[in-house]
């Protein structure tokens, strides 16, 4: 008995290994909220069901031998892959790590529980001639951890919707005392660039309050007004995201926006919406929960905006640069890779006033437009708009442009779109220099995601001298792409880590300035 016990050692620690690898999946799949961790799980069969562990079946061998042998062969056998697995996590790069949170560790009590009682009765009961049998179900039930953690989380969550609710109400009384008007931002793209857009304008003369870092679902939202939120504030501004319909009014129906500003409907999330027509309604929720006395800001240069019938009669001002029969538009947009300058003319008003940004891209005009529009019916003059345009500081990982060593870094890393990601080959175009782009291309398009990788590899062919793909299969579209417009072959280059793409850049240094775009940074889930 003492030895079986002991040779459960290494076992422990590996299977301790692979609970933290799949708890670190599920985080990064929102706590398979509309069944995206099992999603994960059915796609990434080589993840979950090639593990070397997949070789326990050969404890089979051990009913064929007694003794210490048996436990000496199932120590081996788990030191050895505890010593691999451990070796290999440490070599990957990870994006985004386990963040231990208070559901983390009631989660990972809930799966001690469940391999407790998996394992106990077979202590208790311990009879020497069914060692064999107990070695090869240890190694079943290690080899299937992926799913002890998703029934775990199924378990956890009544106690999880508890934990909500009580939040939810602190949250709920605190905003209702202090009384705040709410300011919802939501669309496909630029969400979180035009909520900071909006938070640098209005400080200029309120004090506003910001989600931070992507806080911006209902447990996000709820966690910013508990542990965040001033009671000197004059705005809260919340940026609202989704995977499906019906979650952007679950948002509303939390916070009751005033405001709510649309960004850019496009094909983000195609895949878990289901269609387009679905992600247009299911942004539009925020704009059709908005109250009489508040209004929303609508893009007149999106036809998915434009065309739709809105159920709500409250006001709507639109912004434009294409479409000039709006409430405010751009013009005579001078971007270079210091900035961009630009005019804007307000309905009814003659004059067209000068603004200037530190921010790069086109994309980033339309997001600042809103927010200059914002703020002039908040009661802004033109003077502190301008002011607060002025100030905007670039948003990390989105068109950041900074220098690193002998290299000129464009990072747009954080999560690439049709729409983004076409604007930063035009960002990467306007440079001096060298270009070179390094991508994973872009994911969760659903039945669109070939063809819109497959155009980003040919907006690429005309802008950049160097290609790096980050993993093989995944990129094939651009490649596929980026082939088909004569772009020279020699010129691209396929990894399966983003961290090997920067000794290869290096070896292409010349005199001449080197601009290196990063375009999106997939989460460890989608690592190839």
């Amino acid at each position: 008995m003492a030895l079986f016990l002991v040779s459960l050692i290494p076992y422990i620690i590996f299977t301790l290994f692979k609970v933290k690898k799949a708890i670190h999946m599920l985080q990064q799949n929102y706590y398979d909220e509309s069944e995206r961790y099992f999603l994960w799980i059915l796609k990434n069969p080589k993840k979950v069901w090639l593990e070397l562990d997949v070789f326990f079946p050969i404890l089979i061998v051990l009913f064929f031998t007694r003794g210490k042998i048996q436990a000496i062969l199932f120590g081996i056998f788990y030191t050895l892959l505890a010593v691999e697995y451990h070796s290999r996590r440490n070599k990957e790069q990870v994006k985004k790590p386990l963040v231990i949170t208070a559901r983390v560790k009631r989660l990972m009590f809930t799966i001690f529980l469940l391999y407790l009682v998996m394992i106990l009765p077979m202590i208790i009961c311990f009879y020497r001639p069914f060692v064999g049998y107990y070695y090869l179900y240890l190694g079943l039930i290690a080899y299937l951890v992926y799913f002890f953690v998703k029934l775990a989380n199924v378990i956890n969550k009544p106690v999880e919707k508890c934990v909500f609710l009580y939040y939810k109400s602190k949250a709920l009384k605190k905003l209702k005392a202090m009384n705040l008007p709410v300011i919802g931002i939501t669309g496909s793209y630029g969400k979180t660039s035009s909520k900071n857009i909006i938070y640098d304008i209005l400080n200029v003369k309120y004090n506003a309050f910001v989600t931070p870092k992507n806080y911006n679902t209902p447990y996000g939202l709820i966690l910013s007004i508990n542990q965040y939120l001033d009671k000197f504030e004059d705005y809260f501004i919340a940026e609202m995201g989704a995977f499906k319909r019906g979650e952007i009014k679950e948002t509303c129906d939390l916070m009751h926006p005033t405001y709510g500003v649309l960004t850019t409907i496009g094909k983000a999330h195609l895949e878990s919406f289901g269609s387009q027509e679905n992600i247009q309604k299911g942004k539009f929720e925020l704009i059709e929960s908005l109250p009489q006395n508040g209004f929303g800001i609508l893009n007149g240069d999106d036809p998915y905006q434009v065309n739709y019938a809105l159920k709500n009669t409250c006001p709507i001002y639109w912004t434009g640069i294409q479409n000039q029969n709006v409430d405010a538009y751009a013009t005579n947009i001078e971007i270079t890779r210091d900035g961009s300058k630009f005019l804007v003319k307000f309905k009814d008003e003659e004059t067209f006033y000068p603004f200037q940004t530190r921010l790069l891209g086109k994309h980033n005009i339309y997001n600042i437009l809103a927010g200059v529009l914002l703020g002039r019916k908040l009661g802004m003059s033109v003077e502190d708009l301008q002011r607060g345009v002025n100030r905007i500081k670039p948003v990390e990982h989105r068109l950041e442009l900074k220098r690193t060593g002998d290299l000129n870094l464009i990072d747009d890393a954080y999560n690439s779109n049709p729409v983004g990601a076409k604007m930063a080959v035009e960002v990467l175009g306007m440079m001096d220099g060298e270009k070179v782009i390094v991508t994973p291309g872009m994911i969760e398009l659903g039945e669109k995601q070939y063809e819109e990788n497959y155009q980003f590899g040919s907006a690429i062919a005309g802008k950049a001298d160097y290609v790096i793909l980050v993993g093989k299969e995944q990129t094939k579209p651009i490649m596929d792409g980026l082939l088909e417009s004569h772009f020279p072959q020699d010129k691209i280059f396929v990894l399966n880590d983003v961290k090997e793409a920067f000794p290869l850049i290096h070896q292409w240094k010349t005199e001449k300035e080197m601009y290196v775009l990063l375009e999106n940074d997939l989460p460890d889930l989608f690592n190839e």
